[in-house]
């Protein structure tokens, strides 16, 4: 367990060697873009111009700013706060909710980049994951300190619940298919999960992660993150762009059932999140996928002669299955369950 307890003087805490990453995964800054970053959509644009923009972000970038979106502002100001004192709490009662339990509902923890030599390098980086519901059940769940971290993830939870339905409604129709359609094959009971972060101030960039490069499980993520200071990067046509913070809005991007499910049209990109010397940064995902039972291939109306199914079907539990395989490590999963065309003949990448 690495605890990071966020400085009153903002001074720099000590890179020690277990959070240096290899070279080979080093993020290289002065070679990240500034010049490019995802689209800005605004939601109360005209239906058809606003469905085209979509199509557009997700072929394109998997990743998209939204703005006009109907979070009261108040309150995701109030949810930042929130997320910032928990951070703040004292080590000895922030410790008690670390775990390395992966079925334990709330808790914080380190994620790490394991090496060729199975070594395990811990990320900049502190998350706090538990589950949400847009009916609060997961309230007693939460920690008592800060006492205004329920209430408010409690409201925010019911906000975001409503924009997940609003945005899933808008990848559906602008896929062709009907409002519901992503939804429905998602299936009942969801998987929703949510991660705040926290990413102190670091020594030396260069060196560490704050995350490493990955794609999200899920199939939708509703990113918020404090406005001072970026940490977001995605690949853009093999190169990193930085997701520069854009006031009162949310980062959404697609996960890997997402781009299952749309046969591969739509993108679940690689991104990772870097650190900077002055300012701690935080965020919070919300994150919303299948439950485990849930069956998951390319949806029937976007397959064709033309379009041959990219990926087979699968159980979600057995995708998990695969991530959990791969833990540590630049995940590839939904590459798994690619099915790959040999004259003619179709197969599956895993057995």
């Amino acid at each position: 367990m690495e605890s990071f307890q966020m400085a009153k003087d903002n001074t720099p805490l000590s890179l020690t060697q277990n959070f240096i990453v290899p070279e080979s995964n080093r993020p290289q800054l002065s070679k990240v873009s500034t010049l490019d970053s995802i689209p800005i959509i605004d939601l109360s644009t005209p239906s058809q111009f606003l469905l085209d923009k979509i199509t557009q972000a997700c072929e394109e970038y998997g990743f998209f700013h939204i703005i006009n979106h109907g979070v009261p502002q108040n309150l995701c100001k109030r949810m930042l706060t929130a997320i910032s004192d928990l951070f703040k709490l004292p080590h000895q009662e922030r410790s008690k909710l670390f775990s390395s339990d992966h079925n334990k509902e709330a808790r914080i923890l380190n994620y790490y980049l394991k090496c060729q030599n199975q070594e395990k390098v811990t990320m900049w980086s502190e998350s706090f994951n538990h589950v949400w519901d847009p009916n609060g059940d997961f309230f007693t769940l939460l920690p008592e300190n800060p006492p205004h971290y329920r209430e408010t993830f409690v409201e925010y939870a019911k906000e975001i619940d409503k924009l997940m339905g609003t945005l899933f409604g808008l990848i559906s129709q602008s896929l062709g298919l009907e409002k519901n359609c992503l939804q429905r094959k998602l299936g009942e009971k969801p998987r929703l999960k949510a991660q705040a972060n926290f990413y102190p101030p670091c020594p030396d960039p260069e060196l560490t992660l704050g995350l490493s490069v990955h794609t999200d499980l899920p199939a939708l993520t509703v990113l918020m993150q404090s406005d001072e200071v970026s940490g977001l990067q995605v690949i853009k046509d093999g190169k990193w762009i930085d997701v520069k913070p854009v006031p009162h809005s949310f980062v959404i991007n697609l996960g890997d059932q997402l781009q299952v499910l749309s046969n591969g049209r739509y993108k679940s990109v690689h991104h990772r999140a870097v650190t900077n010397k002055m300012l701690g940064r935080i965020s919070v995902a919300m994150f919303y996928g299948p439950n485990i039972n849930t069956w998951i291939g390319p949806i029937e109306e976007l397959v064709d002669e033309e379009h041959p199914a990219v990926y087979r079907r699968y159980k979600f539990s057995e995708f998990l299955d695969e991530f959990a395989r791969q833990e540590g490590t630049r995940r590839r999963v939904k590459e798994a369950f690619q099915i790959s065309y040999d004259h003619g003949i179709c197969s599956s990448s895993t057995p």
